[in-house]
């Protein structure tokens, strides 16, 4: 499985920059009638197609990032072919950038598949070629179709201007290669292909040592991505074996990168990802299989292209499929990784092209110093809010105007919740990213009254924007965003608040921002002893701390109903359409707990405080905070083996609301409430009565954080008045209702 980023800017470089010296476009995309077609409707006599979705990220400066096909038409057996290559997507998209698999299908290049091209590719038991360098001009003249390899994608890549490849394992030097010469083409593409590939080393089946010196012959830088230069064989962390560099962060290996392609060296970069440690116990299991799997290639007589693909089918028998989930979880764990270095690079190559970067501040907070470094810390997004509210209940998708009200605002789940502990008095560091001049007068304007410093303005970048169509009764009912500068909250960003992050006494961080940012916010937070708050933002991004070690580093979170299901599906590894759907739209509260019940208390073993908003039915609090509950703080984490769980109604009767006016900002505001008084060190009672309070009066107004939310309206006196019922203790004896 491949990665591949570039944006449009570097794309139209390049055409430039040929145009200028007086070269044309290779012939393999524009001589005579073949021609570069964007788009799903594309010639009869194109050789590429780029699908609409990969154009349009290409145009809008988003990175996109490819993936290579073999390992769906010859690496893996179907279905699991297709499953891994959905969720490689998926996990593309999670990071903020748009997947594109290259394959052949029928003579032209594919760089972007639609679903049911995917599943085409992957069912297909015979006639798909593995498409090397070599096998293009046959391949593509007699209208075949086949999975490009390492090396054919790499051509694709390095045509298309992308710079960063991601995939499960290259080729290498085949074991007795002195006298047959079988050394993979992966090799010299590498070291004539100025093209970064990410990968989990090559499999122990190759001559390693070999096929290093091979690399260093073309010119081929090779580093070790962590803390160690061990050179890893795949389905091991350690081959035995040293690569010459190790880098241990994305910014790190995206420097390299943009050193290379600056240098314009002509040859590529190969980044070597260690096995997860998870599978990595697996590895002698699976060593001793492919040493079998080996002998049983020699006695058969099998040779050439198809000695892999019969290893890895004769592995995954012998070890009852032990390899196969290893090698999916590898293949996820390096597009996981490839992601960050492309957003990395990206990054890089921005600050490059606009050397200044500028922070939104107002004078008072630049005065204030150190004095502010004990608040807490919000990092998370700052967006355009734009909310369409229909004004009668049936509507059609037919093209008709409907009546209505429009309105705009400053929203995002980090600003919203940054907004909402500012009036009530905790007045947080607010981290994010907006683009320069992009609405920031505006932004200003409406938020004298928190503290922006550590908001950075970034050249040529849009603020995020989001568009959200609600019923007539104030409903949600879907939303539109455009949230690329999200990508660029990165930790490079962040670290330049390292000082506040490390002493702050609870810091929130929200699900818009990518994935190795929550990692490198939770491990600095971990070091520091300081409780880390993960606001999941939307169930499509709820899973992201999972895919990294953020997941064993987080103190709380407050999802609804359906983040909770993706956050416990990532949590044991289960495919996010495997989860159940629980409704709310049900009179009966306790229908709705029954439901939530096994999954929180199953996903409490991960993170010890979680709290469920249940809409109408309250909050379920679960936690493991031992008999005399405290919330956690900065130094005091004290957790308990037991779990315990705990139903808040949404309000009492006398406070129940006669309508709600919208929904958009009820969650943000429970977990403003609630963590305002928790670094205020109140009990956990009045904590989650004051998130609930808070909830209510945003439920009641059009604006997410509405100014009715003040100190004086939240002392204890006031809340105990609002909420003067005691929660309902729920008994889980053994578990026995949890079984998965």
């Amino acid at each position: 499985m491949s990665l591949i980023t570039c944006t449009r800017g570097q794309y139209l470089s390049q055409l430039i920059a040929r145009k200028i010296s007086g070269c044309h476009r290779n012939k393999f995309l524009t001589q005579h009638k073949h021609t570069l077609r964007h788009g799903s409707a594309d010639s009869e006599n194109g050789l590429l197609q780029v699908s609409k979705e990969v154009d349009d990220a290409m145009h809008s400066g988003k990175p996109v990032v490819a993936l290579e096909s073999t390992i769906i038409t010859h690496g893996m057996p179907y279905p699991d072919n297709v499953s891994t290559a959905q969720a490689v997507e998926d996990i593309i998209r999670q990071n903020g950038s748009v997947p594109a698999t290259i394959a052949v299908i029928k003579g032209r290049v594919h760089v972007g598949l639609t679903s049911s091209e995917l599943e085409w590719l992957g069912s297909q038991q015979h006639g798909l070629v593995k498409t090397s360098r070599r096998d293009f001009p046959v391949v593509l003249s007699q209208r075949l179709s086949g999975g490009t390899t390492v090396s054919g994608t790499m051509l694709v890549a390095h045509k298309m201007g992308i710079p960063i490849f991601v995939t499960g394992g290259i080729g290498g030097v085949h074991r007795g290669a002195e006298t047959s010469m079988d050394v993979s083409a992966d090799l010299t593409e590498l070291g004539r292909t100025p093209v970064t590939v990410v990968s989990a080393g090559v499999k122990s089946i190759l001559d390693i040592g070999r096929t290093l010196e091979y690399l260093e012959t073309q010119g081929v830088c090779v580093a070790t991505f962590g803390s160690s230069r061990d050179f890893p064989a795949f389905f091991t962390s350690k081959s035995g074996f040293q690569s010459p560099y190790n880098v241990e962060t994305a910014t790190s290996a995206a420097g390299l990168i943009e050193s290379n392609l600056q240098l314009d060296t002509g040859s590529g970069i190969l980044i070597a990802v260690p096995i997860p440690e998870s599978f990595a116990a697996s590895g002698e299991i699976i060593e001793a299989a492919i040493q079998q799997a080996i002998s049983e290639a020699r006695e058969q007589g099998i040779c050439g292209k198809d000695v892999t693909p019969f290893i890895l089918s004769r592995v995954n028998v012998l070890t009852e499929g032990i390899s196969l989930q290893a090698n999916i979880a590898l293949i996820k764990n390096n597009a996981e990784v490839g992601s960050r270095i492309a957003s990395a690079l990206k990054d890089i190559q921005l600050r490059g092209d606009h050397s200044e970067s500028a922070t939104l501040k107002r004078p008072e907070f630049e005065e204030r110093g150190r004095e502010e470094q004990s608040k807490p810390v919000v990092v998370g997004g700052v967006v355009v809010d734009f909310y369409a509210q229909l004004g009668q209940n049936h509507v059609q998708s037919n093209g008709a105007t409907y009546p209505g009200s429009l309105r705009q605002s400053f929203g995002g789940v980090g600003r919203n919740i940054a907004d909402c502990l500012s009036l009530l008095g905790s007045q947080p560091l607010l981290v994010s990213a907006v683009g320069r001049g992009s609405h920031t007068g505006a932004l200003q304007a409406s938020c004298q009254h928190m503290d922006l410093s550590g908001v950075k303005e970034l050249e040529g970048r849009c603020t995020a924007a989001y568009c959200g169509v609600l019923q007539q009764c104030g409903e949600m009912m879907f939303g539109v965003g455009d949230m690329e500068i999200m990508s660029h909250i990165t930790p490079h960003l962040v670290s330049q608040f390292s000082e506040s992050l490390s002493k702050a006494p609870l810091v929130c961080v929200d699900g818009n921002i990518p994935a190795e940012t929550i990692e490198y916010i939770c491990d600095m937070c971990s070091q520091n002893k300081v409780p880390v708050w993960f606001e999941p933002a939307d169930s499509h991004k709820a899973p992201k701390p999972f895919s990294t070690t953020a997941r064993d580093h987080i103190t709380y979170t407050s999802p609804n109903v359906a983040e909770l299901m993706q956050m416990w599906a990532a949590f044991r590894g289960k495919p996010s359409t495997d989860v159940e759907t629980i409704s709310l739209d049900t009179p009966s509260a306790e229908d709705v707990i029954d439901a939530c019940l096994p999954y929180c208390c199953d996903l409490v073993d991960s993170i010890p405080v979680v709290m469920v908003t249940l809409g109408c039915h309250g909050v379920l609090l679960c936690h493991r905070l031992g008999d005399k509950p405290v919330f956690p703080t900065k130094h005091n984490q004290t957790y308990s083996d037991d779990v315990s769980v705990v139903h808040y109604p949404a309000c009492s009767l006398a406070q129940m609301p006669s309508a709600t006016v919208s929904v958009s900002g009820g969650g943000d505001c429970f977990a403003a409430g609630v963590i305002d008084a928790i670094v205020k060190g109140h009990d956990l009672d009045l904590c989650i009565k004051a998130g609930l309070m808070a909830a209510q009066l945003s439920l009641q107004s059009h604006h997410a954080v509405p100014n009715t939310i003040r100190p004086e309206a939240f002392t204890t006196d006031r809340v105990k008045q609002w909420a003067p019922w005691k929660p309902r203790l729920i008994k889980i004896g053994s578990k026995k209702k949890i079984r998965f």
